[in-house]
């Protein structure tokens, strides 16, 4: 198993990032896609792929890929060609999920019950039993991916989503994502050379996650489970020593960086410090209760990385709010570089600064950007 067709996927604008970690990692034959990246790499590598990336939500494994998919009976019998005794016993569990599109199937449904049919018939015919099919937690996930009469037959590496790092024990009402987290901190090139400041910091995400990007600890350190575990090829003296090669590429953070998150609720204050000791980073990271447009930049070099409020689940005065956002970047963070993620657009008008750069991203379905603003004392000249 020394060249495995792989594909991690991710969020929409995350996939040069998401890359070039990949890249790092020693991934061969890499092809960016759409919220994915395509690359190559034996089973070792799928496991250090899952248990380090921090921008990819799962990371999938090509196991067959079959033309002129157009009738039921086309299906049944690619489906039948696959050694499916490779990946599980007939006493566990698989679930099978179909995405992409065919015009040769009344629906999802009735290609996935035609697989599971193939499937069932493959371990009857061979040992006398078949497994069940488990929606919830299945040890195997396949997933049959369509492009017309093509069909990509695929194995979810992962199980639980990436971002489900482990540490996140308590959540405010609109709780970003981890790999959108993540995400920001690469796209804003923070890499822990100066301090980091989230003011905005909510549960604490993007500060765990830019702490654990600058020191390069593995995204998956606190996870206990990935889907890859439950195979029957699952290999645990591999996976240790991925484990223990994964632990040498972690460095220090540079002498002086200060790392550190205000928000003016206790109860967001005491959920971030709960999260921070669940990742083990407290000795890392400071957070304190305070109203960000009554703060003053620190003393020494700071990045800001926030994600405000913008009125979709946290009710807001919009205007007012994001003209406060501005007024108090402008006033009180001189010689500063500030990064917000918002899913209000029209919002950024009110912030009444001009941003040095616009990156399109996704929170969820909601079309989202992340913005630069670069915050001169006096004039830019």
């Amino acid at each position: 198993m020394n060249n495995l067709q792989l594909t991690a996927t991710t969020f929409f604008g995350l996939e040069s990032v998401l890359a070039a970690e990949l890249l790092d990692l020693g991934a061969r034959n890499i092809k960016i896609g759409n919220r994915a990246v395509h690359f190559e790499g034996d089973l070792g590598f799928m496991y250090k792929a899952n248990y380090n990336l921090h921008t990819a939500l799962r990371i999938l494994w090509q196991i067959g890929h079959f033309k002129n998919i157009y009738k039921p009976d086309n299906l049944y019998r690619a489906i039948s060609q696959i050694n499916w005794d490779e990946y599980i016993d007939s006493h566990q569990s698989f679930r099978i999920d179909v995405t992409g599109q065919t015009k040769f199937f009344k629906n999802t449904r009735f290609i996935a019950l035609k697989a599971k049919d193939a499937i069932a018939d493959f371990f009857r015919a061979k040992y006398g039993k078949r497994p069940d099919v488990s929606l919830k937690s299945p040890d195997l996930h396949i997933i049959l991916h369509f492009f017309d009469q093509k069909m990509t037959v695929m194995l979810d590496s992962s199980g639980s989503s990436l971002h489900k790092r482990g540490y996140r024990s308590l959540t405010n009402l609109a709780p970003l994502n981890e790999v959108l987290a993540a995400g920001m901190v690469a796209l804003s090139g923070w890499n822990g050379q100066t301090g980091m400041l989230d003011p905005m910091c909510g549960s604490g995400t993007i500060l765990i996650e830019a702490t654990m990007w600058a020191l390069k600890i593995p995204a998956g350190i606190n996870r206990k489970d990935f889907g890859f575990k439950h195979w029957k090829n699952y290999d645990s003296e591999l996976f240790k020593l991925i484990q223990k090669s994964s632990f040498k590429r972690i460095i220090e953070l540079p002498a002086g960086t200060k790392i550190s998150g205000y928000d003016k609720a206790p109860s967001a204050i005491k959920k971030a410090v709960q999260n921070i000791e669940n990742a083990g980073l407290d000795e890392f990271i400071n957070v304190k209760q305070a109203d960000f447009f009554s703060t003053m930049r620190p003393s020494y070099p700071v990045t800001l990385i926030f994600n405000p409020p913008y009125n979709e689940r946290l009710s807001i005065d919009t205007r007012n709010f994001y003209n406060q956002i501005g007024s108090t970047l402008k006033h009180r963070y001189t010689n500063t570089t500030a990064w917000l993620l918002t899913g209000n657009l029209q919002a950024l008008k009110y912030i009444g600064l001009r941003s040095a750069k616009k990156i399109k991203l996704f929170n969820g379905k909601i079309e989202s950007r992340l913005v630069r603003y670069d915050l001169y004392e006096g004039s830019k000249k």
